[in-house]
């Protein structure tokens, strides 16, 4: 291992320690607390109980928490009296606590008589309950009318001695002041965080909160019964919520209250997860305590937003050690550039995983919240295999210090070896005139040993097939033209009726489409790695012609280049190339011996080529290119095309999957790894359409049904665009190293390829759930279609799209104001919409009328 190879480990590992620690250091508020509270409200409710659904506290889960806030409080606030919390005055007494006691107020009138007798019962049998409140927050939530508020809290202070008052925003005691002239006391909630008030401002609302009523209410004794800043929760105009925020601001209201003299509770003792499906986040994590009975911050000292950091930054280390160690250790044809780059990646993605993890791992989730957990991180995980893919092809094209499996033309055939090659040519229903193209470049090649097989299968009208007959037998002896009508098996089935009739002494069986027309050193510069008997098949690039006529076939021309230049290279050097239909050479022998061309599946030349490498053979790619075809005219072909292969793609792995797990063995590591992980975006593009449809679903439910729906972690998000962007940053980057076209070339390529997303993700779900589909060619020398044609080629990316901003919009205009989550949201569907962005935006370009010519004929455009 080389002494650079220890210096990448030693950077990432100390890399990824400072980055935990730069983002985690200590904040520590303007002032600290060594006092005694007076007070926290108080609510026994453990991780999973639910007063909804009847799980209540039990009498020793109420005996611990008391003890756990005894030794910070001189009091404490019940909001019920009732489902066993009766006991909590008994309690209480037991650590020589004061108890305010609180009667559950609400529009139930028969739950309301429970309440106020359990209250009066209450106070009257503990001495430690110095004063009762009757509701909380009644006149808030509009639960009844002011008088019958009135009317219960004028019954109970008719039965008892200790002072009698409810609990209300400032703002309800200055609007109806004949309730303040009903109570003993005024008690007032200040919670700024709700007001959307930054934490610098928190002080300065809570004093004018606490004047306003004073000033009003001279003579009556004001208790602040809820004043608190939630830990966790969305943002809300300036207020942000979050541990130190919290730290920050309990310190300072109880410095603020102890200068004043105030009477009040902290908002609250312990974090109530089950309040989160009335009130969301916020509402279950206003704690002092967590879940666990762990205060979450200390009075003194700094705060940290995430206390454990340190152990997740170790998890985060060892988790992405090994891989990290492996990979630098296995890779030293790599730069140390490279190593590093592909080692921090490595190492990012095992942070944010443990970051994530525990930022969205929050208690209280509803059950559809819960679903939408475990949906979102197999999502996210499978997001981030993708980068990880991603990352690695773009290391391994940029930092790579030497290739293995490099190949170049043969200029000088010096051995005298020239087999026999006979070279296929399926057609069907092609144009008559493209197809005499090809074989006039065929007839002009340099090898002097070949035959040509024309193959047309299934064309009906003799007016189209003869030509090319009579074209074949001009041409001489070396070419043969068949007409098979009615014949099985789509293409394959012609490509095997040719092999049957292959000349008996041909060593190689050659294909191409009906629209290439190849070089003259096609065959010379190939045939000759047949000399070795391990290779058996020499495959080299498709490329095209007259895609400079239009822009369609321009984006398009380079989309198709990044594939044969990026992809196609790296896959070679594991000897792990995709096989494909055209330029392609195989051994004769082989090819009749693994079985011939499947005609079960529409990709039978990616599968051909899958079989060879399971019989442990070898294959040639060099990214010369050897011969021009077509590329498709409209837009609805060129998604008819690629439809096909990922169709095709989804019948081999159903049919060879055995091959691909671990147990597996006819194929290598590196050839599992490329076929798994070159299918896998295709799969990525179906989890895509799935996750808009949820979206869509998910955004219905959060503007209709809020009670169950409500918006997934940011963390969940934010890393769903952040790896976005980096496939678009890193598809330029490969194109910029590998394929020769300028920077406007490039990002149409990315969008001619986004384009394709929803024809991909629609094919593969199709493959999973139906069999035999059949072939569908890919169509030549179309009529450049009318704009509105083409826009109605992305018919079904249309109303995906406009569904995705529909539905943005109303998330925004209904949710967003100062939430800040509705905002995220409402982004994450625009940037859903992208691909179908794309894809109208390539059908308009495609219904751009074809510019004017000034010599030679208008160009057929279409490939296979």
């Amino acid at each position: 291992m080389r002494a650079s190879a220890w210096l990448v480990l030693l950077l990432l590992v100390l890399g990824n320690i400072g980055a935990w620690a730069l983002s985690n250091r200590p904040t520590t508020p303007e002032k600290l607390w060594s006092g005694t509270i007076s007070g926290v409200a108080f609510s026994p409710y453990q991780e999973h109980q639910n007063p909804q659904d009847g799980r209540h506290p039990s009498r020793a889960d109420m005996e611990r928490d008391v003890a756990v806030v005894a030794p910070f409080v001189r009091s404490i606030r019940t909001y019920t009296v009732t489902d066993g919390l009766e006991v909590i005055p008994e309690l209480a007494a037991k650590h020589d606590l004061d108890v305010t006691a609180g009667a559950w107020i609400s529009g139930d009138l028969g739950k309301n008589e429970q309440e106020i007798n359990s209250l009066v019962r209450l106070a009257r049998a503990n001495k430690n309950v110095t004063r009762v409140m009757v509701g909380n927050e009644v006149m808030y939530r509009g639960d009844l009318e002011v008088e019958a508020l009135i009317d219960y809290i004028q019954r109970v202070k008719r039965q008892m001695d200790v002072p009698v008052s409810t609990a209300e925003p400032p703002y309800v005691w200055i609007r109806y002041p004949e309730l303040a002239q009903a109570v003993d006391y005024i008690t007032i909630h200040l919670l700024p965080y709700w007001e959307k008030v930054p934490i610098e401002q928190a002080m300065d609302q809570v004093r004018r909160g606490y004047d306003e009523v004073r000033a009003k209410y001279p003579d009556k004794h004001i208790l602040i019964g809820e004043a608190g800043w939630p830990s966790d929760g969305p943002y809300r105009g300036g207020a942000q919520a979050s541990l130190v925020n919290q730290a920050q601001f309990i310190r300072n209201f109880l410095n603020l209250a102890g200068e004043n003299r105030w009477d009040y509770y902290i908002m609250e003792g312990f974090d109530q997860p089950w309040k989160r499906q009335i009130g969301g986040e916020a509402e279950a994590n206003w704690g002092i305590w967590d879940t666990h009975r762990q205060m979450k911050f200390p009075m003194e000292g700094g705060v940290f937003e995430v206390p454990g950091w340190p152990v997740l930054c170790a998890i985060a280390t060892l988790l992405a050690f090994i891989p990290m160690f492996w990979f630098v250790l296995a890779r030293d044809d790599l730069k140390p550039a490279g190593q590093l780059f592909y080692g921090a990646l490595i190492q990012g993605i095992a942070s944010g995983l443990v970051w994530t993890a525990t930022e969205a791992m929050t208690t209280g989730m509803n059950t559809m919240s819960f679903v939408a957990f475990l949906i979102l991180i197999c999502a996210q995980i499978l997001l981030l295999i993708v980068v990880l893919i991603d990352g690695l092809e773009l290391t391994e094209v940029v930092w790579t210090d030497r290739w293995k499996r490099k190949f170049t033309p043969v200029k000088v055939n010096t051995s005298g070896y020239y087999p026999k090659v006979s070279i296929h040519v399926p057609c069907y229903n092609e144009p008559a005139h493209m197809v005499i193209e090809t074989l006039n470049a065929l007839a002009k090649m340099d090898y002097p040993n070949f035959e040509v097989l024309v193959i047309d299968n299934n064309t009906k009208d003799e007016e189209v097939w003869k030509p090319l007959e009579a074209h074949c037998a001009k041409l001489g002896p070396h070419f043969r033209f068949f007409h098979l009508a009615k014949w099985p098996g789509y293409k394959a089935g012609a490509l095997n009726f040719g092999l049957a009739v292959t000349a008996p002494d041909a060593e190689v069986v050659g294909v191409i489409d009906s629209d290439y027309q190849v070089t003259p050193d096609w065959l010379s510069s190939t045939i000759p790695y047949f000399e070795s008997p391990k290779v058996a098949f020499v495959q080299s690039p498709q490329d095209y012609r007259d895609w400079q006529i239009h822009p369609f076939h321009r984006m398009i021309n380079w989309e198709y280049q990044g594939f044969f230049h990026i992809g196609m290279v790296q896959r070679n050097e594991r000897n792990a190339i995709i096989q494909h239909g055209t330029m392609t050479l195989i051994r004769t022998s082989i090819l009749k011996r693994v079985g011939w061309w499947a005609e079960w599946c529409i990709c039978e030349d990616a599968e051909l080529g899958l079989r060879l490498f399971e019989e442990g053979l070898e294959s040639v790619y060099m990214p010369d290119s050897f011969g021009k075809g077509l590329v498709p005219d409209s837009f609805a072909g060129y998604k008819t095309q690629r439809f096909r292969w990922a169709y095709g793609a989804v019948q081999i792995i159903k049919r060879h999957w055995r091959e691909f797990l671990p147990s597996g063995k006819t194929l290598t590591f590196g050839q599992k790894y490329h076929f798994v992980t070159g299918w896998l975006p295709w799969f990525a593009d179906a989890a895509h359409m799935l996750f808009v449809v949820g979206g869509i679903f998910w955004s219905l439910g959060l503007l209709f049904a809020p009670k169950y729906f409500e918006f997934p972690p940011t963390v969940f998000i934010m890393p769903t665009l952040g790896v976005f962007f980096f496939k678009v940053a890193c598809g330029l980057w490969l194109y910029a190293a590998r394929v020769k076209c300028g920077f406007l070339d490039k990002v149409n390529a990315a969008v001619a390829g986004m384009a394709l997303t929803h024809t991909v993700g629609r094919a593969v779900w199709t493959g999973l759930f139906t069999e035999g589909r059949p072939f569908v060619r890919t169509p030549k020398c179309e009529d450049q279609p009318a704009l509105i044609q083409g826009f109605l080629h992305a018919k079904e990316e249309v109303m995906l799209m406009l569904a995705l901003w529909v539905t943005a919009f109303a998330v925004g205009w209904k949710e967003g104001g100062d939430n800040r989550d509705a905002y995220i949201w409402s982004a994450m569907l625009v940037v859903q919409s992208l691909p179908y962005i794309a894809a109208l935006a390539v059908a308009t370009i495609n219904g751009l009328p074809m510019p004017k010519q000034e010599e030679g004929p208008t160009a057929p455009a279409a490939a296979e």
